[in-house]
């Protein structure tokens, strides 16, 4: 199973105990909260893992708690638990991102292999954000010129083509294209293809 902190969130004490016994016996680390402030207090956004969050609470409401981490940008997979869980609940929890939604009472076994899956989740959503960054950085190293020659030299456009286009001679565009491969820090034009691809992926308009 992949490592991260399932957090739990639960004011029924008798369940947070139940939770953080049956995720320990399968050697993942807990964090149990008895309110969803209590949650926001302690948590912070570099700690990898999963929430596993009821819906009923006294003051801040699990479904508030969901929403109100969507609004700061908390991106942690959450596990919802419910005992009313009602049609109407399970549709806002699940349109507000929530990933999974159990009633009380479920199997333990199915709660252990959803946490599985909520961990694997946050963990290729954060590999995926560290690519991303370090593309950026590679990009935002390039000037506006190599980005040109890199642009073309990905569309599959000879040295004697992108010198025509961008009216600059070949022996120019060859170290442009030199100091391109230098700052994506590849060694192939299939290397470099993929790189632009992922960073044409990465916008926002993509």
């Amino acid at each position: 199973m992949v490592e991260g902190t399932v957090f739990i969130v639960d004011d029924d004490a008798a369940v947070r105990k139940s939770l953080d016994m049956l995720v320990r016996s399968v050697g993942l680390p807990v964090k149990a909260f008895s309110s969803a402030q209590e949650f926001l207090d302690n948590y912070r956004a570099d700690q990898p893992g999963c929430l596993v969050l009821d819906i009923r609470m006294p003051g801040m409401s699990g479904l508030e708690l969901q929403r109100h981490m969507k609004d700061v940008g908390i991106a942690i997979p959450i596990i919802i638990i419910t005992g009313h869980g009602d049609v109407p609940i399970a549709v806002r929890a699940m349109k507000d991102g929530a990933m999974e939604l159990l009633e009380k009472p479920f199997s333990k076994q199915l709660l252990l292999e959803h946490i599985g899956d909520a961990l694997r989740r946050d963990h290729e959503r954060r590999q995926k954000r560290e690519q991303k960054s370090d593309v950026e950085s590679r990009l935002t190293a390039l000037t506006q010129r190599e980005r040109e020659v890199m642009e073309l030299v990905v569309a599959g456009k000879a040295n004697k083509e992108i010198a025509a286009a961008l009216g600059i001679s070949k022996k120019t565009v060859d170290v442009h294209r030199s100091r391109v491969m230098h700052k994506m820090q590849v060694e192939s034009l299939p290397e470099l293809v993929q790189l632009a691809i992922a960073a044409r992926d990465q916008q926002p308009d993509a």
